[in-house]
């Protein structure tokens, strides 16, 4: 498996200035932002049974 995928801004309050940690159960996926204050966790839950649909329609007309 490759790196960890890295989030590009907090979820709550979009700010980019995010940390690892370490105080979720585990240490994978935990982040904390200097900003709010306020720590999350990414976790993958596996792909979609019906997977990716790839829209057919020609796009937008302009």
């Amino acid at each position: 498996m490759s790196e960890r995928a890295a989030p590009f801004y907090c979820p709550y309050c979009g700010d980019e200035d995010l940390r690892p940690s370490e105080a979720a159960e585990g240490g994978h996926g935990a982040w904390e932002c200097a900003a709010c204050n306020r720590a999350f966790q990414l976790k993958f839950l596996g792909l979609l049974a019906r997977g990716v649909r790839r829209a057919d329609n020609g796009g937008d007309s302009i």
